[in-house]
């Protein structure tokens, strides 16, 4: 990102003493942190540690136990996740969630329901908008596909791609939503380190392109370290570093809870 890019950048995403308690386990604990537009902002921290559980929060998936979670201005602590989406967040999962039986292309179409106005009415009886639009997130769809290398196979079942195709689906999936906020749950995982290095370009092409803001949780340091502006450091639902990424790796806390010292 450049210096003007980020000297114009604002506060789009703000999260105020967030906590979340399932039972007697608070798995998100007080945590209160912001993200800039365009930024790309790391989420790591020891297995356990929350990070899945802050993305839930984010998404709408669950709702906080306290705190405020505000995007634009708007708080979205109560919203739904369709709601969520459609305000300009998108997510994939740690656990890709793909429709196995239907095509590349279907499944990315599926996506841009948020953006079409045609009801089941209009579709089935082909009226207008119904003819347009579906042709409309058709090429979309298509556009997207092309865009994360798998023009070619968009008529394949998404349950015959092998992992990494699937883990670049599910992301073309995630951009038919147009999110301003894109949430990556460990999108390296099963990669080696080639692919890992390609998916680093890739998601900052993916931020330009797209004037996007990602947020990513993410095991492999390395990948963390080179690719994101700032890094959040969670451990046992504390919020315990944040800042760029060399203060970080130097952090006496984070060495301790996660990095190690070797």
């Amino acid at each position: 990102m450049s210096d003007d890019t980020l000297s114009n950048s604002s506060v789009i995403l703000e999260a105020k003493a967030l906590t979340r308690r399932f039972g007697g386990l608070v798995a998100v604990n007080n945590i209160s942190f912001t993200v800039n537009k365009y930024e790309i902002f790391g989420l790591i921290g020891p297995n356990g540690a929350g990070k899945t559980t802050l993305f839930n929060l984010i998404t709408g998936l669950i709702p906080p136990s306290s705190g405020q979670l505000t995007y634009q201005n708007q708080e979205i602590s109560q919203l739904r996740p369709h709601q969520i989406a459609a305000l300009g967040i998108a997510r994939t999962f740690q656990n890709i969630r793909l429709f196995g039986e239907l095509s590349a292309l279907e499944n990315v179409i599926i996506a841009r329901h948020l953006h079409t106005h045609s009801n089941m009415f209009t579709g089935v009886l082909g009226v207008a908008p119904a003819p347009a639009e579906e042709r409309k997130s058709k090429q979309k769809a298509w556009e997207l596909l092309e865009l994360v290398g798998l023009q070619e196979r968009t008529e394949e079942k998404a349950r015959n791609f092998a992992y990494g195709d699937q883990r670049r689906l599910e992301i073309a999936r995630a951009l038919a939503l147009e999110p301003q906020v894109l949430l990556l749950d460990e999108p390296a995982a099963g990669m080696n380190p080639s692919e890992k290095q390609q998916l680093s370009e890739f998601i900052r092409n993916l931020r330009d392109l797209f004037h996007l803001t990602v947020i990513l949780i993410e095991h492999h340091v390395p990948l963390v370290m080179g690719l994101c502006d700032r890094i959040a450091v969670l451990d046992f639902g504390q919020l315990i570093a944040l800042g760029e990424p060399t203060a970080v790796k130097n952090n006496p806390a984070v060495i301790e809870a996660y990095l190690g010292t070797e």
